[in-house]
C-alpha cells in the first residue's frame, strides 16, 4: 500500500505540473482541456464502473468529449472562467458535504472514516476529535474556494494557476500529514492507524 501511495502522489504531482504549464501556455487549446479535466472525470468512472452503472460512465465519456468540441469551436469564450469554475466549485461541493455531515444526527464524515478504520469502535474522546477534525476540512474546503475566486478577480492568471494546480495539492498533503502527526501528540492514548489505513477507509465511504 506505501508503494501505491507513493505512485499515486507521484502521478499527483505529474499532473499538477502538466496542468499548470498547460494554464501558462495553452489554457484555450482543446487537448489541454482534455488533458486537465480527464483525470478529475476517472474517480466518476471507476465509481459507475464498480457500481455496474454503464450509463453514468458513458454520459461521463460524453461529457468529456462534448467539453472538448465545444472548446475548440469557441463556445465557452474565456476557458479561463470554466478553470475557476472547476477549481472553485469542487472545493464549495466538498465543503458542502462537510458541512452538511456536521448536522443532523449522523456522525461527521471524518467520523465515519474513523469508525470504519477502528473497526467500529469510537469513543467520546476520538468523536469529539474527528468532529472537531471534520469542521477543519470543512473551513479549508469553503476557504480555498473563496480564496481562488479572490485571486482569479483581482490576481494574475500565473498566481492563480499556481494556486490551483501546485499550491492546493501542496495544502492538502500538508493538512492531511499534519494532522496525522499532531493526532498522536494531543491524544497519544488513541490508537494508532496508518495513513494509508485512513485512505482505504475514506475510498470506501459509501
Amino acid at each position: 500500500m506505501t508503494l501505491r501511495l507513493l505512485l499515486g502522489f507521484g502521478a499527483l504531482l505529474a499532473y499538477a505540473a502538466l496542468s499548470h504549464w498547460s494554464m501558462l501556455h495553452a489554457a484555450d487549446a482543446p487537448w489541454a482541456v482534455a488533458a486537465i479535466f480527464g483525470p478529475l472525470l476517472l474517480p466518476c468512472l471507476a465509481f459507475a464502473w464498480r457500481r455496474g452503472n454503464v450509463l453514468v460512465a458513458g454520459l461521463t465519456l460524453a461529457a468529456l468529449t462534448a467539453l472538448v468540441f465545444i472548446v475548440a469551436a469557441g463556445g465557452l469564450g474565456d476557458v479561463k472562467r470554466l478553470y475557476l469554475a472547476q477549481h472553485a466549485g469542487v472545493h464549495a461541493a466538498l465543503g458542502l458535504g462537510f458541512a452538511a455531515s456536521l448536522r443532523g444526527p449522523g456522525l461527521p464524515l471524518i467520523s465515519q472514516v474513523a469508525r470504519r478504520v477502528h473497526g467500529g469502535r469510537m469513543g467520546p474522546e476520538l468523536l469529539a476529535y474527528t468532529t472537531a477534525v471534520t469542521r477543519l476540512w470543512t473551513g479549508y474546503f469553503f476557504g480555498m474556494a473563496g480564496l481562488s475566486a479572490i485571486v482569479f478577480v483581482w490576481g494574475s492568471w500565473d498566481a492563480w494557476s499556481l494556486l490551483a494546480n501546485l499550491l492546493t495539492p501542496a495544502t492538502i498533503a500538508l493538512l492531511f500529514v499534519g494532522e496525522h502527526w499532531l493526532r498522536y501528540r494531543l491524544h497519544p492514548e488513541f490508537e494508532r492507524v496508518s495513513i494509508a489505513d485512513a485512505v482505504r477507509a475514506f475510498r470506501q465511504q459509501p
